[in-house]
């Protein structure tokens, strides 16, 4: 691992009272957005994570400014749901039953039943060979450029899979305890660890 050309700056700032996240994790970010295939980024019409970061980390001008703001979208939301654990287990605040299909896992606790929400995280799964829940939670465990392009691919057709993703108004569909601005990701996102995010795929 080399390491990572972020540290000491702002793209190690306190994410709510999860703390900073790993120097090492930021570098595999880095690294992975460097090869990472161009239409994880790509415009689209649809109303995913970059049209709900606009006002934060907008404008989006060129592929590689939109690698980086994926990248500093990635490491709040980390923060927030693993605080950078990327073997992290189940969700057990869950109020509902857990099943293999929809038992989040991993550093941003997405889950085997979201492949059902687009036919490029299908697409994902067919070519790793995954076909069920536990050989996903493994994957999304200890595979991470899987990880992340799978979080990332979501994110670009919904962002009603994790809570800190909600804003506004969707915030009242979250239980109580968890609404407040402070829980969502949009408050802690940082302009200039973008800059940084930039500059380091850039290198």
């Amino acid at each position: 691992m080399t390491q990572s050309p972020l540290f000491p700056f702002t793209s190690k700032s306190k994410v709510a009272n999860r703390g900073t996240s790993p120097e090492a994790f930021l570098t595999e970010m880095v690294e992975w957005a460097r090869t990472a295939d161009d239409s994880i980024f790509a415009p689209n019409k649809l109303n995913d994570i970059y049209a709900k970061v606009k006002p934060e980390l907008g404008p989006f001008p060129t592929l590689i400014r939109r690698k980086a703001v994926m990248l500093e979208v990635l490491r709040v939301l980390a923060g927030f749901e693993s605080s950078w654990d990327w073997t992290e287990g189940v969700d057990t605040s869950r109020l509902g039953d857990d099943t293999p299909a929809n038992s989040e896992a991993g550093a941003w606790q997405v889950s085997y039943d979201a492949h059902r929400l687009a036919p490029e995280l299908a697409a994902l799964l067919k070519d790793k060979g995954i076909t069920n829940g536990v050989e996903f939670q493994q994957a999304t465990k200890f595979d991470h450029p899987f990880a992340m392009e799978f979080v990332a691919r979501l994110m670009r057709v919904t962002t009603k899979h994790n809570g800190p993703l909600y804003k506004g108004k969707e915030r009242l569909a979250i239980r109580k305890s968890l609404r407040g601005e402070e829980h969502s990701i949009y408050p802690w996102l940082k302009l200039s660890a973008v800059d940084e995010f930039e500059a380091a795929i850039s290198q």
